[in-house]
């Protein structure tokens, strides 16, 4: 075998985790190492392995900008020492990512690769802003350009060329050959996409003008395409300035010009959702929230997750052994919650490797998300209650008889707030309570989410328990959050939560039935519903923190 590793150029797409291709997941949950830039998405990062490296080797943060010289650098070294390495690139790897510079140097270092296509934002971005890039009766043909190879000022149109050395992108004005033939632009019919040209746009649209194009050519600017943070404006060549100046218009922009962009009026289909242009706060783990989330993703919503609590071994492992060395003396065996069974089961296995050693006991989950895992390990629980309320946990044990004499082993974190062993102790039962996770408050940021919800607030925070916003709340003072932010609203995904709100004198602005990512979801769009019949100004952010202020539709 070769002591080099490989390299897998993977487009990671236009910003819409949803939008990586099979192939790339594939080989990111295969990788050793992961070099990302700065227009992917975070979410991506967390299909790589645990014990991946993950380096951040983007363009676009002027803190951490990382020039293509040291990227180049980087990839032979990883590669070298006989790593899998996946060079994660924003679009697709072969429209200008630079992922054909980035190939030239591995081959000639006798590096092997792949490149694995991605979905370009040349065209995703445009279909997500509902304009269809050819038509069979209005256009036949796209031209897609970079926009940082922009005019000049001048009448005549001077060409330039790019390099990038030591960091710095430097211009050198050319003659002999053109990267973009503008002026023939101009006269070229078709739809024209240009890419990265926010910051040159207002010059590219006055040479088109002055090179013939009609200053009436419908145009459009897509902010953050793709992604619930997406804002779009239309005009045409000769209001381009009034459209780049406005706020919400920041980069990466994709810009399309041509008759294609009247059909967005009827085609908007994204921008339409429910709850596009709201930010909401997740604040569940992300396995555990990831119902949510996608709910909440397809309803249009920008979503930060945001996790307030972690869960992790009990350090004190003495008492679960011990149960597990009884188990066939339990009558019951009862559940808190689907991660205190996947600990339960990892230790079980540990020490018993045989799903036939749990016994006979009757199992019980304090509600259907914990109800429905068990099933999943292909277990029949004999209760399963409809919420954590301590009351409808005994109401569903009660409907398979009396509990009195009756030996129950409550399987919980370390700290819980319900008091169903008190309760079935009182009926006569004899229960042991043993903890076999413990639960912390997060302090990791993996996807941002944190950052952003401090930097820029949300219009909505989601919990799903009254730890989760004990623990939001040592993290980020949860009142004084809702004071800088005063438009943000709080959103509960069970009433039995709500007591946790009452301590911090705050109240939520939505509930929803226990465990049911739909409801949620609803509730939030229900409450949303009275401002938007009434053309109340919502606020809005740029990803600058700048907030601005739009009329919602009716």
């Amino acid at each position: 075998m070769s002591v080099n590793g490989i390299v897998y150029l993977v487009g990671a797409g236009p910003g819409d985790a949803g939008l990586l291709t099979l192939r790339g997941k594939e080989l990111l949950e295969r990788a050793e190492v992961v070099i990302y830039d700065g227009l992917v998405s975070h979410e991506l990062l967390r299909y790589a392995p645990p014990t991946a490296e993950v380096i951040y080797g983007g363009k676009h943060d002027r803190t951490r900008c990382v020039s293509q010289a040291d990227l180049n650098a980087l990839l032979l070294a990883k590669a070298l020492a006989g790593k899998r390495v996946v060079r994660l690139k924003g679009g697709d790897p072969f429209v200008f990512g630079r992922g054909g510079e980035e190939a030239e140097v591995l081959a000639a270092a006798g590096i092997p690769f792949e490149v694995v296509p991605g979905v370009s934002s040349a065209y995703a971005v445009p279909a997500y802003a509902g304009i269809p890039l050819t038509h069979r009766q209005y256009a036949s043909s796209v031209t897609i350009v970079t926009g940082h190879d922009a005019p000049s000022s001048h009448a005549s149109p001077v060409l330039r060329s790019i390099t990038a050395e030591g960091g710095r992108i430097t211009h050198h004005a050319i003659t002999h050959h053109a990267k973009v033939d503008w002026a023939g632009l101009a006269k070229v019919p078709g739809t024209l996409v240009v890419l990265m040209g926010l910051r040159s746009i207002q010059a590219i649209a006055a040479t088109l003008i002055a090179q013939g194009r009609s200053p009436d050519t419908p145009l459009a600017i897509v902010s953050h395409g793709t992604t619930g943070r997406q804002h779009t404006a239309v005009g045409t060549l000769d209001t381009i300035a009034e459209l780049a100046s406005r706020a919400d218009i920041t980069p990466p922009a994709v810009t399309v010009i041509g008759e294609m962009v009247n059909l967005r009026e009827q085609l908007n289909w994204f921008e339409q959702r429910p709850l596009f242009g709201r930010r909401v706060a997740v604040t569940q783990r992300s396995d555990l929230g990831r119902p949510l989330v996608a709910a909440l993703r397809e309803r249009g919503a920008d979503v930060l997750e945001v996790p307030a609590t972690r869960w992790v071994p009990h350090p004190d492992r003495a008492r679960l052994d011990k149960a597990l060395a009884e188990l066939t003396s339990y009558d019951w065996i009862l559940f808190a919650n689907p991660l205190g069974l996947e600990f339960f089961f990892e230790r079980f296995f540990q020490v018993h490797g045989d799903l036939r050693q749990l016994g006979t006991a009757r199992l019980g989950a304090y509600g259907p998300r914990t109800g429905q895992k068990l099933r999943e390990w292909r277990l029949q629980p004999a209760a399963v209650a409809a919420d954590h309320k301590t009351p409808l946990i005994l109401e569903a044990i009660s409907r398979c008889g009396s509990v009195k004499g009756q030996r129950f082993l409550i399987l919980r974190g370390d700290a819980a707030f319900e008091k169903v062993p008190e309760a079935l102790a009182e009926l006569g039962a004899v229960v042991d309570v043993v903890p076999c996770y413990a639960v912390e408050p997060e302090s990791e940021d993996l996807t941002g989410g944190a950052k952003a919800l401090v930097e820029e607030g949300a219009d909505w925070i989601v919990f799903a328990s009254g730890l989760a916003i004990e623990h939001f709340h040592q993290r980020f003072d949860l009142p004084g959050l809702m004071a800088r932010f005063p438009g943000m609203r709080l959103a509960l995904t069970s009433p039995t939560v709500q007591w946790a709100l009452d301590r911090l004198a705050l109240t939520p602005s939505a509930i929803s039935k226990p465990d049911d990512a739909n409801d949620m979801v609803n509730a939030i769009v229900q409450a949303e519903l009275p401002a938007q019949a009434a053309g109340i100004a919502q606020p809005h952010r740029t990803t600058d923190g700048h907030r601005y202020t739009q009329i919602l539709k009716a």
